[in-house]
């Protein structure tokens, strides 16, 4: 299950790394070579990593030969190359199933996986780390991210139980924090004789606390990578006041859009849309019909980090 080529990814899965959305044709039907230029675009904004399939990428409407269709056509992009890494993420529920498919991406040329855990009809806790550990087990030594999305899937872990996951499996690399407020976990995380870095999600509302406790990346949709880049480099170049200040301005929208998974969905891809990236922001049903007063929303959303995001005056 070796990468092609060899690849740091201490160094790459961190900064920002973007989960892909799925374009679709008005009627509903997949758009590959829309997915392709969406891979292309994100990226030319410099990231070193992304995430396929996520919340964000609707991955609960995509059946198993789309999922598998838009992997490949991912990794066909990234996997020769030592500057990104993909990272591909198994939601799978029924443990097998996760492990088929943990190991078929590890064969098409993943370079980490994204694990959720089961969470329908409320798994026990030691099933759900029953199931981590056998997906573990199965892909090892290729590395894993454990995304922790209690808001989405009622899922509770803690870190003493990552803690005791990474200790019997060293390829857990990373934990995606979801939590509300995810500082403290983070933190947690962090500490103790192996410490787990955490990469947050959740749109990185929370990105400045964050970023002061610990976290080595944020995983946000992908229509405004840039605006995520430039937190970012003004972080890393120790311009504080200023990563906060973009965050700061971010933060309406953020806060607005991030009431629905479904409904950050819709405006991501209604973005995407006015950047030229997609034919159409379709989402497939059940999903968020946007009124009015949102697309309102999007066009001062536009106008406001068109400086920043160029294509956004279009």
């Amino acid at each position: 299950m070796a990468t092609p080529v060899h690849k740091d990814l201490d160094t790459l899965v961190r900064g920002v790394s973007p989960v892909l959305e799925v374009p679709f044709h008005d009627d509903g039907e997949l758009d590959p070579d829309g997915f392709t230029t969406v891979v292309d675009r994100v990226l030319a904004t410099g990231v070193s990593s992304l995430m396929f399939p996520g919340f964000a990428s609707e991955f609960h409407k995509l059946d198993p030969e789309e999922r598998e269709l838009l992997t490949g056509l991912l990794l066909q992009q990234t996997r020769n190359r030592q500057d990104v890494a993909a990272i591909v993420s198994v939601p799978d529920h029924a443990t097998r199933a996760a492990v088929r498919q943990a190991l078929r991406a590890a064969e098409l040329g993943a370079d980490a996986i994204n694990l959720l855990p089961p969470h329908f009809l409320a798994p026990s806790k030691d099933a759900v780390s029953a199931h981590l550990r056998e997906v573990l087990t199965a892909v090892d030594p290729l590395p894993v991210v454990v995304q922790y999305a209690p808001a989405q899937t009622g899922t509770a872990l803690d870190a003493p139980t990552l803690h005791r996951l990474a200790a019997e499996h060293p390829n857990l690399r990373w934990v995606k924090v979801e939590s509300a407020p995810p500082g403290r976990l983070i933190a947690a995380l962090a500490a103790g004789p192996r410490p787990l870095p955490s990469l947050i999600g959740y749109a990185g509302l929370q990105l400045p606390d964050a970023l002061r406790r610990g976290a080595v990346g944020v995983q946000p949709g992908c229509s405004f990578t840039e605006l995520y880049v430039k937190l970012w480099e003004q972080w890393q170049r120790g311009d504080e006041v200023g990563a906060v200040a973009l965050h700061t301005r971010m933060l309406p929208y953020l806060s607005y859009w991030m009431q629905s998974v479904e409904l950050i969905i819709a405006v991501e891809k209604e973005i995407s849309v006015r950047r030229g990236w997609i034919a159409s922001a379709h989402c497939r049903a059940p999903g968020y019909r946007l009124d009015e007063e949102e697309l309102k929303m999007i066009d001062r959303f536009c106008a406001e980090f068109a400086p920043q995001v160029p294509e956004l005056a279009r």
